[in-house]
């Protein structure tokens, strides 16, 4: 997949218009002008390096682009085959210049380095080059001193190196000026054949010493520019050989590929744990309030992380991520009763310390406003996160990872806290800030923990409380088909005290607490797939969460994973019903028109058909896994009980 498109700069450019490349550590958004306008450094969830994604004037960028008049060339960007790098073509009469970027991997770790190459593929091109670096959001000062084939640059205890053969310009700041700190501004030609390098690392970490493949490129090679080759060489193979690893097979293949590496590229490999998004504050609805950072951990994505995962051939991947979740098993705490024994998120080194700031000096994306930087959410109640743990656990088990005796222990302690607890209110799996309520999605997922923990019990006859868990587990679906239900409607609420629909109920037949056929089942997914004028949630084969408030100003788009829950909703419901199998794969044909030029989603779509919320989403693209594989079994005539 590739983008072209004539040049014309916007003062934010669409989410869509961007591509990520990353080394496991973090990422770089990179739009189809070549401008890197967002990375966080050296971590995902490190302060931002370049933010101008957030603020046009006050946020940072590195930018690159030809001289001659942007009417005169078009731009085409794709990613290198079957990898996380990314090539950006400038095409003009008379020539083509090529920027190819990426985080440099050797022996499957990720250095602490960004490089772009440029290269003259026909004719001779002028381009100029602006490296604008403003660190911590835009918030802290920093200086820049010369140093061998570049410059040093400092801010606090952070220090990186810019370096390039290239003369490049230091240009001060001026009395007056805002500005926190110098940038660097370079302009170059180039004929056919002929490139230039340009690399930005950690001046403070030392690669070498943790990675002996690469302290054996830099002795036989000590120029650093000419061991590009090498460094671009070995980033390909990685990852083309990790993708290589994959079992799909099927219909969608590239696009279920694509999926399979941005969740590798948002993998924080220290740890395991896979970030929802590599960004902050991008809004759910542009001018409105619903910006949200997103570069944590949710357990609430463990149980589609896993299953997607496993399901096309990445159990080293789902195996270290489900280590990551023993551990904050193993950190649980039952003696504060105002808070669960887990948070529903933790930050990638495994903590829950990541306190919700709104950063006043800059004004967001499109004026999107505030700007948050961690996520207050932290400290919800969130009932529904067991479930998904717990099923998480059971696939991950059922699939290679044995759970350990230890545990086990853990885990038999969170289903009785489940069994014990379920009939509390909760905020529900939207987060909503409008107040607790009996929320239908929270109680299956409940019986959701109860029902895997007595498999996972019975899988590996551990000792449990077995006819207390059956008790409870039948007592949860005995009140939500009574209370959830709405016979008038004939539809599943968004919760007990609600006469709305929820999207999140799709997940009745996905996760077994309903047989796909079953009458009610099949009653709310047509009420869903009503227009929302006519009281339903879809809207030319793009779903909506839910109607009603939910204690927060302005409007959202729609969300793609609840339309990627609707196809698969529909796709179980088609091994019986023929009709709604065709409309399964209509619709998911129709989705996926709705990915950017590099095959990339955000969290939602807009009213205009364009991306909202942060970008890339990794929930969004592991519901697109599930929805593909199941969708092309059943198309293949496959059964498949999970």
């Amino acid at each position: 997949m590739s983008f072209s498109s004539v040049m014309e700069k916007d003062d934010y450019p669409p989410i869509e218009n961007h591509g990520v490349i990353g080394n496991m550590l973090t990422t770089a958004l990179i739009d189809t002008t070549a401008n890197i306008n967002f990375m966080c450094w050296p971590h995902f969830d490190s302060p931002a390096l370049f933010c101008s994604l957030l603020d046009k004037n006050k946020g940072g960028y590195w930018n690159i682009e030809p001289t001659c008049k942007k009417t005169k060339y078009t731009s085409k960007q794709s990613y290198w085959p079957d990898t996380n790098v990314i090539q950006t073509r400038f095409q003009y009469p008379d020539g083509v210049v090529s920027i190819i970027d990426y985080m440099p991997i050797v022996n499957k770790q990720g250095l602490r380095w960004l490089i772009r190459k440029i290269k003259g593929i026909r004719g001779t091109t002028g381009l100029s080059m602006k490296f604008k670096p403003t660190f911590n959001f835009g918030r802290d000062k920093h200086v820049m001193k010369p140093v061998t084939n570049g410059f040093r640059v400092e801010s606090g205890e952070s220090a990186l190196e810019f370096l390039t053969e290239i003369a490049s310009q230091l240009k001060e700041v001026a009395p007056g000026d805002n500005e926190l700190g110098p940038h660097l501004e370079c302009m170059f030609t180039l004929g056919e054949n002929e490139s230039v390098v340009m690399i930005l690392k950690d001046a403070i970490v030392n690669d070498v010493d943790h990675n002996a493949e690469f302290a054996q490129m830099l002795k036989h090679e000590s120029n650093i520019f000419k061991m590009e080759e090498k460094l671009f060489t070995s980033t390909i193979f990685y990852w083309q050989s990790w993708l290589d690893r994959c079992t799909y097979k099927g219909r969608w293949r590239e696009i279920v590929e694509r999926s399979a590496l941005v969740l590798k590229l948002l993998t924080f490999s220290p740890t395991g744990a896979i970030v929802a998004s590599p960004t902050c504050s991008l809004p759910e609805g542009v001018g409105g309030e619903r910006n949200w950072d997103y570069r944590y951990t949710w357990i609430r994505d463990a149980a589609f992380t896993i299953y997607g995962l496993i399901r096309i051939g990445f159990t080293e991947e789902a195996h270290d991520f489900m280590k990551w979740l023993e551990a904050r098993c193993a950190d649980a705490v039952y003696d504060k009763p105002d808070q669960l024994p887990l948070k529903i998120m933790y930050s990638i080194h495994g903590d829950a310390k990541i306190p919700e700031k709104s950063l006043e000096h800059l004004e967001g994306y499109k004026k999107s406003f505030p700007v948050r930087v961690g996520n207050d959410a932290v400290n919800q109640i969130q009932m529904d996160i067991f479930g998904e743990l717990l099923d998480s656990i059971y696939l991950s088990n059922k699939y290679g990872t044995l759970v350990s005796y230890e545990f086990w222990i853990h885990i038999r302690k969170l289903v009785d806290y489940v069994a014990d607890n379920w009939k509390i209110k909760d905020e529900g799996i939207w987060e909503v800030r409008s107040g607790k309520q009996h929320f239908v999605y929270s109680k299956i997922m409940c019986w959701v923990c109860l029902d895997r923990g007595l498999r996972l019990s019975d899988r590996r006859s551990f000792p449990a409380p077995r006819v207390k868990w059956i008790t409870i587990r039948d007592e949860i679906y005995e009140e939500i088909q009574n209370k959830g239900y709405n016979p008038e409607m004939k539809a599943f609420m968004q919760s007990y005290e609600s006469q709305e629909l929820d999207a999140s109920t799709l997940i009745m037949s996905l996760v077994f607490f309903m047989a796909p056929s079953d009458p009610r089942n099949l009653s709310t997914i047509q009420r869903i797939l009503r227009p929302p004028e006519e009281g339903g949630l879809v809207s030319n084969s793009l779903v909506f969460r839910y109607t009603g408030e939910d204690g927060l100003d302005g409007n959202e788009g729609t969300f793609n994973i609840c339309t990627f829950w609707l196809i698969e909703a529909l796709t179980r419901a088609g091994k019986y019903d023929k009709q709604l199998l065709t409309k399964a794969r209509l619709m998911f044909d129709e989705m996926l028109g709705y990915s950017n030029h590099l095959g990339l989603f955000s969290e939602e779509i807009a009213l205009d058909g364009s991306m909202l919320g942060n970008f890339p989403q990794a929930l969004t693209h592991l519901s697109l896994i599930s929805a593909a594989f199941n969708l092309d079994r059943t198309l293949s005539g496959k059964s498949s009980n999970s």
